[in-house]
């Protein structure tokens, strides 16, 4: 190339027909540079239209998840039987179907786990499981399954299993008790609502025992005690709850289960008290204000 431009320099410096013969050299070298370039690049470009080949160790798009079916169980071993029944339809809300399966999962957990305590031996009577589902409640707003039943692993009696789900179709989710209400104020109301309920009951059930007044008062004193244990204001002790609605689909009162042992002694079982909507609408998160009757 410098000796290239020194013959271009020389030929200035003589005859302009040199010039001429130099430059046109000049062109013809650039041309065929710039078409060098061009076959260069296009042979890097994959032609209009050409598809560029995939690696082969492309990740394939993972599968849809399968929804979940629930089925009725009834098994029968020398030592346990297990009997498990689900609404037919539930399966058409698959994280509603989810949750009761993890309960069910959960109860059955807990049964095998003391099955394989016995080791090989074989139990008196035969530990059991029993339970429910069943629909209590269904608008397009609100669908409302129930379990109950009760776990025997020995003793004098079985545990009792009790549980409600509240399932929102419009939001596809459940709605929980510290949802429903947020702040502890509200659960205050509610707590003094549903222990006036719980310890009026008890007191109109033991005065119509043949008791002296020194029994009775110390029977309302251990009632009301363990009244108050079970209903403390948090959404922790209200977390079983059904809604109960009018002929519209809105909620005019939820009514609070609790379970034998919670706010009374296992002989008492299941209790439950319902509270109005006038009770619970001040204290209602907004999100969930419209679920209820007005007035």
């Amino acid at each position: 190339m410098l000796g290239f431009n020194k013959g271009i320099a020389m030929n200035i410096a003589g005859n302009r027909r040199t010039l001429k013969t130099g430059v046109l050299a000049l062109a013809v070298g650039l041309v065929l540079l710039a078409g060098c370039k061009r076959e260069d690049d296009t042979a890097a470009a994959p032609a209009d239209g050409a598809v560029t080949a995939q690696p082969d160790s492309a990740t394939p798009a993972p599968a849809a998840e399968a929804p979940l079916e629930l089925r009725d169980v009834i098994e029968n071993t020398p030592q346990a039987v297990v009997g498990i029944s689900y609404p037919q339809d539930v399966n058409r809300y698959p994280g509603l179907a989810k949750a009761l399966s993890d309960y069910a999962t959960a109860a059955r957990g807990e049964l095998q786990q003391a099955v394989e305590g016995l080791g090989n031996d074989k139990p008196t009577m035969p530990y059991e499981l029993s339970l429910s589902f069943e629909k209590i409640l269904d608008t397009p707003q609100l669908v409302v399954i129930s379990a109950d039943g009760s776990r025997y692993t020995g003793g004098a009696h079985g545990e009792p299993l009790v549980a409600r789900f509240v399932w929102l179709p419009q939001q596809q989710q459940m709605l929980t008790a510290a949802a429903l209400i947020p702040d502890t104020k509200g659960w205050g109301a509610i707590s003094d609502y549903v222990g006036d309920q719980l310890r009026e009951r008890v007191a109109t059930r033991l005065s119509s025992d043949d008791m002296e007044p020194g029994q009775l008062q110390e029977a309302l004193r251990s009632a009301s005690r363990m009244i108050a244990d079970g209903t403390g204001a948090s959404a922790e002790n209200f977390s079983q709850f059904q809604p109960m609605t009018d002929p519209n689909g809105l909620i005019t009162a939820v009514r609070f289960v609790f379970p034998p042992y919670q706010v009374g002694p296992y002989s008492d079982g299941t209790q439950t008290v319902d509270v109005p909507a006038s009770v619970l609408v001040p204290h209602v998160a907004p999100a969930y204000a419209g679920l209820f009757a007005k007035g």
